[in-house]
């Protein structure tokens, strides 16, 4: 990204807000809990959770991050504090400590490809922190709320801010993109594929992703273990690209890593086609390892795994073909053991003299 920047560009390549959680995750279950039973987890980690999970994504992948989050005023906070400031390189300049708040808190349990999750905590203030003047950036994410609209989306577009957006499952049943009121103001919008059919009331995610086009220029829907789909109405084009089969260890942070893949190639100014397979790499690529923030590759996993994949006997030619634009982006020396941990997993630790 750093030979694309102009001097007239915004300080920022991405900006988002969010909750931070402290993530607690379990491992190497063989089946899910059983009621009245005590199940052992071969492997366990602690990392930032929530929108740290994108921010750390995004950083890994070396985009210059902004992030408005409230921390909670306890060791749990400055823990994911000094993890994402002093770990991942993050701004939080915008962030605030709340006084006598608590950080929310999440446990997940990931078995059988899957995860389960309980999570405890309480909104902050509401204007602890307080977004509404977001800083100027070249890209913003945003997590759309049906039926509530955030101030700050329109302001960052309108001062020229590309705004990607996702969506969570809407627990009212409506399904009405007129509950959305801020897709108004974004480029391009990322749901999953059971969440863009029951928007679009179509039956095919393909044709869900075509009639989002009528309400954001860019529509990318993802299809689980089938890849992505996308298209874009103001250039026509569209694409599809399938998924790296992977044993997965931990899907936790697998959406937000995707989307912090195709918002770096879309700033780049890569093709669709290449955008997806990007995303759908980084993805995959942060599944085999626990946690969400944690797991999120960067460069060197990146390069480490282009290389590893190139000298693999038996590879399908073309599929070595879709990703052989990475040849250029990925130099030579970049390559070192993987995964590579920024932040310490386990809290507690003494740091050494």
């Amino acid at each position: 990204m750093a030979g694309l920047r102009t001097p007239e560009d915004p300080p920022w390549d991405v900006y988002l807000t969010g909750t931070v959680f402290l993530d607690i995750v379990f491992t190497g279950l063989d089946s899910a809990p059983v009621r009245g039973t005590e199940s052992w987890a071969r492997g366990m980690g602690s990392s930032p959770g929530g929108v740290a999970n994108m921010a750390t994504a995004l950083a890994r992948l070396g985009l210059r991050t902004s992030l408005a989050a409230a921390f909670g005023d306890d060791h749990y906070g400055d823990y994911c504090w000094d993890a994402l400031a002093q770990g991942e390189g993050i701004d939080l300049t915008p962030s605030r400590t709340v006084p006598g708040w608590h950080s929310p808190v999440t446990v997940s349990m990931a078995y059988e490809g899957e995860r389960t999750m309980v999570s405890h905590g309480h909104e902050p203030p509401p204007e602890e922190p307080a977004p509404d003047c977001p800083p100027r950036a070249r890209a913003a994410i945003a997590s759309l709320t049906p039926g509530s609209r955030a101030p700050w989306i329109a302001q960052a577009a309108a001062n020229g801010t590309r705004v990607f957006a996702d969506v969570g499952w809407d627990d009212t049943g409506a399904w009405d993109l007129a509950g959305l009121p801020d897709l108004a103001h974004c480029e391009a919008f990322l749901p999953n594929a059971e969440e863009a059919m029951r928007y679009t009331g179509t039956d095919c995610p393909r044709a869900a992703a075509h009639a989002l086009t009528e309400h954001v220029p860019l529509a990318v829907v993802t299809l689980g273990a089938e890849g992505a789909y996308a298209v874009d109405r103001r250039s026509g084009e569209s694409a599809e690209v399938p998924a790296i089969a992977v044993e997965a260890l931990d899907p936790t942070g697998a959406g937000d890593v995707f989307v912090a893949g195709f918002v770096t190639g879309t700033l780049a100014g890569w093709p669709i086609a290449d955008r997806l397979a990007f995303a759908g790499l980084t993805a995959a690529l942060s599944v085999q390892e626990f946690g969400g923030s944690l797991s999120a590759p960067g460069w060197s996993e990146i390069a480490a795994w282009w290389r590893r994949v190139q000298s693999v006997e038996g590879q399908d030619p073309a599929a070595l073909r879709r990703y052989a634009f990475l040849a250029d982006l990925v130099p030579d020396g970049l390559v070192r053991p993987w995964p590579l941990r920024r932040a310490v997993p386990t809290i507690g630790f003494r740091r050494p003299a």
